[in-house]
C-alpha cells in the first residue's frame, strides 16, 4: 500500500512538472496558427518561438499585463487546415491573434475572423488580399506589392543597366503578388526585363528550362520573389550549368542559410530584402539575437523577429485601447480597431511603425547580401 501511495505521489509530481503554468482570469489568451510541420515548418516555428520570447519576456514585467498563448498548425494550408486551426484557437478561447504566418492561410482566416469580429496581426502574411475590406486584419511584414516597389528601386539605383531575368512562382499569392508589383515598377523605371519563368509547387524541383532561357537571353540579374527552399534548387542548378548571375531576392529567402543539406557556399553573393538583420547593432536587437540564439541553437530571422514583434505590438494595441482579459474577443477586436491607426511602435523589425486603415504597415525594408555564410551590409 506504501509503494502504491508513493507511485502515486510522484507520478502526479511529474505531471504537475510536466503540465503548462496555470493562468489567472487577467492573462489575454493570445493565439497564433502556422506551419509547424511540413516543408514551410522553418516559418511557423520561427515566428511561435520569437512570440514565445516575447510573452515570456511581458509575463515577467510588473506592469500586471499578462499572455496566455497557444499556437496551432496549420501546415500552411489556405483550406480546411487553415480553418481547423482557427477554430481551436478560438474553442480555447483566444481573443487576439498574431497569425496567420503564411498568406494563403492568412487570406482563409481573414475572412472568417472578420465575420467573428476577432483582431488578427498576422507577423508574416504579406498579400493585401489578407487585410483588404476588414477592418480588423493587419500586418507585421510590408506587403507584397511594398517589395516589389521597394525591389524595382534597388535596382534602379544599384544595378543600372543590368539584363533582368524573374523567376516567379504562379499559384502562391505572395510570389505573384510581388512579380506583378516588381514588373510594373521596373517597366515605369525603364528597367531591362529580358526574361520571365515560372514555376508551381508541383514543378518546384527541376528550374533547367528556366535557367537556360533567363541565360540565353543575356540576364546578369535574376529575381526571385519566392521562398527559399525552390530557390535553394535555383542556387544548385545555375552552379551546375556553370551560370553566375546576381540573384536577388526578398523576404521568403530568409533561412535559406539554416536549410539542412544545402552548400551555403552557393549563396554567397545573393541579395535578399528582409525587415530584420540580426547583426545590428541596437541594443533591442541584439538582446532578442543573443536570448533566441541561447534557447534555440541558432540565430533568428526575419520570421522569428516579426513574430516577436507582433506580440508587443498586440500588447502596446490593448493597453491604448484600455482592454481587459474580461473583455470578449469582439469587443476587443473593436477597442483594438481604434486605436491601432494611432499608435507607434519601435521593434526589432523597425522603428517607428505605423498602420493604415488598410492594414498596412509603414516601416522601411533593409537589403542585405549573404558572405562568408552570413548577411551583411552591401556596398553597392
Amino acid at each position: 500500500m506504501k509503494k502504491t501511495l508513493a507511485l502515486i505521489l510522484a507520478l502526479t509530481l511529474v505531471f504537475a512538472l510536466a503540465a503548462p503554468a496555470a493562468f489567472a482570469d487577467d492573462a489575454f489568451k493570445l493565439g497564433s496558427s502556422g506551419p509547424l510541420t511540413g516543408g514551410a515548418a522553418i516559418y511557423g516555428i520561427s515566428v511561435m518561438n520569437g512570440i514565445q520570447i516575447a510573452v515570456d519576456e511581458i509575463n515577467a514585467m510588473d506592469d500586471g499585463f499578462k499572455f496566455e498563448f497557444k499556437s496551432q498548425d496549420d501546415e500552411a494550408d489556405s483550406g480546411d487546415k487553415a480553418i481547423n486551426a482557427y477554430n481551436t484557437l478560438m474553442d480555447w478561447g483566444m481573443q487576439v491573434m498574431a497569425g496567420t504566418v503564411t498568406s494563403g492561410s492568412g487570406i482563409t482566416v481573414a475572412a472568417q475572423a472578420f465575420e467573428d469580429r476577432t483582431f488578427m496581426l498576422t507577423p508574416s502574411g504579406s498579400s493585401p488580399d489578407l487585410t483588404a475590406d476588414k477592418d480588423n486584419a493587419y500586418q507585421v511584414c510590408f506587403t507584397d506589392p511594398a517589395q516589389g516597389t521597394l525591389s524595382a528601386n534597388v535596382f534602379a539605383e544599384s544595378f543600372p543597366g543590368a539584363k533582368v531575368a524573374v523567376i516567379y512562382r504562379n499559384d502562391d499569392a505572395y510570389s505573384q503578388g510581388i512579380r506583378d508589383t516588381f514588373v510594373k515598377e521596373a517597366a515605369a523605371k525603364g528597367l531591362d526585363v529580358v526574361y520571365e519563368g515560372t514555376f508551381t509547387d508541383s514543378t518546384s524541383t527541376d528550374f533547367s528550362v528556366q535557367l537556360t532561357a533567363a541565360q540565353a537571353a543575356g540576364a546578369d540579374l535574376i529575381f526571385l520573389p519566392i521562398y527559399y527552399t525552390p530557390a535553394s534548387v535555383i542556387l544548385q542548378q545555375a552552379n551546375q550549368m556553370g551560370y553566375a548571375p546576381k540573384f536577388f531576392g526578398v523576404d521568403g529567402m530568409d533561412g535559406i542559410l539554416t536549410l539542412e543539406g544545402f552548400d551555403t557556399s552557393l549563396a554567397e553573393g545573393v541579395y535578399l530584402m528582409t525587415p530584420f538583420f540580426a547583426h545590428a547593432d541596437d541594443e533591442r536587437t541584439q538582446a532578442f539575437t543573443a536570448e533566441y540564439t541561447k534557447r534555440f541553437g541558432e540565430e533568428p530571422n526575419q520570421f522569428a523577429a516579426d513574430g516577436y514583434d507582433a506580440a508587443y505590438i498586440l500588447k502596446a494595441a490593448l493597453q491604448a485601447a484600455g482592454c481587459t482579459p474580461d473583455m470578449s474577443a469582439a469587443d476587443i477586436c473593436d477597442a483594438l480597431v481604434e486605436v491601432i491607426t494611432t499608435i507607434s511602435y519601435d521593434g526589432v523589425t523597425g522603428t517607428g511603425m505605423t498602420w493604415k486603415s488598410t492594414g498596412e504597415v509603414s516601416k522601411d525594408p533593409i537589403v542585405v547580401v549573404i558572405q562568408d555564410g552570413a548577411y551583411v551590409t552591401p556596398e553597392f
